[in-house]
């Protein structure tokens, strides 16, 4: 059983806690965990022993399936974004694990990578690697929904606000499939944009959610001083590592929803950890390269 860690100090009209998804596994945590179960089932259930899959050049996806292949006995096949990071890999931490693990990596361009949804790009990768079971970016589909379905348990019930960082949709697909109906689902999302309002809607029917817009620090991948030393402020407050990407700007935002009044007196929030901290160290070679503060591991 997981710990939902309380955060004291802070919150002094609510409580805050923190399921730890992160811990379920070193490398194949917290979100990926979930989505990557039933896809994995379902491959060896289609007999099909090799898994492809897409990201970029810090993808925890990749990373997630790559450890996966390793674990389960599956070939993999990771489609990149940019063919320039061929050059790369040896200096790229997420790219270097994956290729460790031996997954396969196929770089493309980024113009061709946009058409990566497309039936004629993946017959073209059928006719070049043969049969696989195809995982869509960041691993959201209608088995990943279902694997994230069961991170709240009955003893979640207490809460009134479930809190998670959102990338293409599938976590907060899942947790609002299976709120109760006091639960008051509220996604962060990573990027910027309203596309994921769609997105999640092909996947609930529950209407007891809310994406908070405000907190993506300008986009994917994006942040700045603040967000940073936020960062390293909660990890030495709070002995919990959060992500630059998702759970940082998540947790950040809560922050400040809690300062303009946004929780209701004596509610109980519940925040979703989804993991990704490998990624830091990839986002540190960027902040070194800028002259800027590091995130502390």
């Amino acid at each position: 059983m997981l710990i939902n860690t309380k955060i004291t100090n802070q919150f002094v009209d609510n409580e805050l806690f923190i399921k730890r998804e992160d811990l379920l596994h070193p490398v194949i945590s917290g979100n990926k965990f979930r989505k990557l179960k039933y896809n994995l089932t379902e491959a060896k259930q289609q007999g099909l022993k090799t898994l492809l899959t897409f990201g970029g050049a810090f993808s925890n996806h990749i990373t997630a399936v790559a450890a996966c292949g390793q674990a389960f006995g599956f070939k993999t096949i990771g489609v990149i974004r940019g063919e320039e990071l061929k050059n790369d890999i040896d200096t790229n931490p997420t790219l270097t694990y994956a290729q460790n693990c031996g997954m396969h990596l196929e770089f493309v361009s980024r113009a061709d990578y946009k058409l990566k949804t497309t039936e004629d790009f993946i017959l073209q990768l059928k006719e070049k690697f043969g049969k696989f079971y195809l995982i869509p970016e960041g691993g959201t589909n209608t088995l990943a929904v279902k694997g994230c379905e069961e991170i709240l348990t009955e003893a979640d019930s207490k809460f009134d606000y479930i809190c998670c960082a959102v990338g293409t949709g599938g976590t907060i697909s899942g947790l609002i499939n299976s709120a109760k109906p006091h639960h008051k689902i509220l996604g962060f999302p990573a990027l910027k944009g309203d596309f994921l309002q769609q997105d999640i809607r092909k996947f609930v029917t529950k209407t007891n959610w809310d994406l908070v817009t405000d907190f993506h620090f300008g986009g994917y991948a994006k942040i700045n001083n603040e967000l940073i030393t936020f960062l390293n402020e909660f990890k030495t407050q709070h002995k919990i590592t959060l992500d630059p990407i998702y759970t940082g700007k998540m947790m950040y935002g809560i922050f400040q929803l809690k300062r303009q009044g946004y929780f209701s007196k004596g509610s109980k929030i519940l925040v979703i950890h989804t993991g990704g901290l490998q990624g830091i160290k990839g986002m540190n070679q960027r902040l070194k390269l800028k002259g800027l503060p590091q995130i502390d591991e």
